[in-house]
């Protein structure tokens, strides 16, 4: 047998670094070549490394959320002296087995408990009128002095009640007439479920390590909202029309064509007016202090999956019409959401689009993603009513919510896209023509 180290590869253009997000094996695994080994995360994606040979896992290095140079060791194989490799690695012989003994099982000293004295119970009076579960908690309250006033006491002995058996609702708990009305008809119950009904005070605490995308996500927002100063425009959207059209639209296409939401309709819209608004469609190098306007329009889609937020990115919007716009988009979406998008499909954005959908509320600051300048977030439709030429109607309205650096981006031109957008959409032929 022989000792095979593997380490991680160059992974990616410029990659130096990456994550120890998951691991597929542990000591002692046996495994075989091609099978799944650990889960990398980079700057742009999460990247399951296989394994090169076959061979038995006898060491680990690294536990999740450590950061591995690229060419560090990250796991150790006893292989066969005949196993191959195509990887740049170190064999080193192992001359003789190491023999681990066998743990020593110490049974546990055998702890005979003290005999408890239970003291005898304390008999507890049964009031006559009304009948009472005989419970723990009527036995705790019948140790309980009664605050009432000397008719209320009157009125209880004369129904045989035990006033310590009613939680009274006056000051400091004093009971009143309508306390002992409430427990006659709750036919004594009432006393007992308000005992029960207070709550236990919890103290536990969870902590979770932040690692992963997670932690990459952390960064990210943290980096967009330090370095950027937001501002925000928010703006209502009649797409009573667009509702007409995305209808007919889906009711006369092909089993080829996906069907259609709303957002392709916005991105179409945003080719058409994004050239009367290029500091919009741009990015900002802080560091260089520059601003690169883009002709293309690569519009990134911030998608939820169950591993967090990825933003794939639909390159050349401005090329594609309604039905490619939509496929795209479900395609990129669906790549991050299992987990197979590659890192072109996750970079290159230029503008993105944050859309909430049916928990999309009324208003929001969706945060840039740098180093973009602007970013458009999307709220749910809903019928409301509204009013048009004096007469209240009923229309599908919509509310976008949208952040601009202001750096680069003047409050005047972040409000200006947004009405445009605006128009567009309430008339939705505008985007066709």
């Amino acid at each position: 047998m022989v000792n095979y180290e593997f380490k991680l590869p160059d992974i990616g253009e410029g990659v130096v670094e990456g994550e120890i997000v998951t691991w597929h094996v542990a000591i002692g695994s046996t495994v075989k070549e091609d099978d799944a080994l650990v889960d990398v995360m980079t700057d742009k994606a999460t990247v399951t490394i296989p394994s090169p040979v076959n061979g038995v896992v006898s060491s680990l290095s690294g536990d999740i959320g450590d950061m591995v140079a690229v060419g560090t060791t990250l796991i150790s194989f006893d292989i066969d002296s005949t196993g191959e490799s195509n990887q740049n690695s170190d064999i080193i012989e192992v001359s003789e087995p190491v023999v681990v003994p066998e743990p020593v099982v110490v049974p546990e000293p055998v702890v005979v408990p003290e005999p408890v004295v239970v003291p005898e119970p304390v008999a507890v009076p049964e009031p006559v009128a009304v009948q009472k579960n005989n419970s723990v908690s009527n036995v705790k309250k019948a140790h309980k002095k009664a605050l009432a006033s000397p008719a209320v006491r009157r009125r209880a002995r004369e129904n045989g009640i035990n006033l310590t058996m009613i939680n009274g609702t006056g000051p400091a708990g004093r009971i009143r007439h309508s306390d002992i009305d409430l427990y006659v008809a709750s036919n004594g119950a009432m006393g007992d479920n308000q005992v029960n009904s207070i709550k236990m005070k919890r103290e536990d605490v969870t902590e979770i390590k932040v690692v992963g995308l997670r932690r990459k996500i952390a960064e990210q927002m943290v980096i967009s909202k330090r370095t950027i100063p937001h501002f925000s425009y928010f703006e209502e959207i009649d797409i009573t029309e667009l509702e007409k059209l995305r209808q007919t639209l889906n009711g006369t296409r092909d089993e080829s064509q996906p069907k259609l939401t709303y957002l392709p309709f916005i991105m179409l819209a945003l080719t058409k007016i994004m050239p009367q608004h290029p500091e919009c469609n741009a990015r900002y190098d802080d560091q260089a202090n520059i601003v690169s306007r883009f002709g293309a329009l690569h519009i990134g889609i911030a998608t939820q999956t169950e591993r967090g937020l990825y933003v794939p990115v639909v390159k050349h919007v401005e090329t594609l019409d309604i039905w490619q716009t939509a496929s795209e988009m479900q395609r990129v979406s669906g790549s991050a959401r299992n987990g197979t998008a590659s890192l072109d499909e996750l970079s290159g954005s230029t503008f993105t689009i944050t859309s909430l959908g049916r928990d999309g509320g009324l208003g929001a600051t969706p945060i840039i993603n740098h180093p973009e300048v602007a970013i458009l977030g999307v709220h749910n439709a809903r019928e409301m009513p509204v009013v048009r030429d004096g007469n209240i109607v009923i229309r599908r309205i919509m509310n976008v919510s949208s952040s601009f650096d202001h750096r680069v981006v003047d409050g005047a031109d972040g409000a200006a896209l947004i009405q445009n957008l605006k128009r567009m959409l309430e008339t939705p032929a505008l985007i066709f023509i």
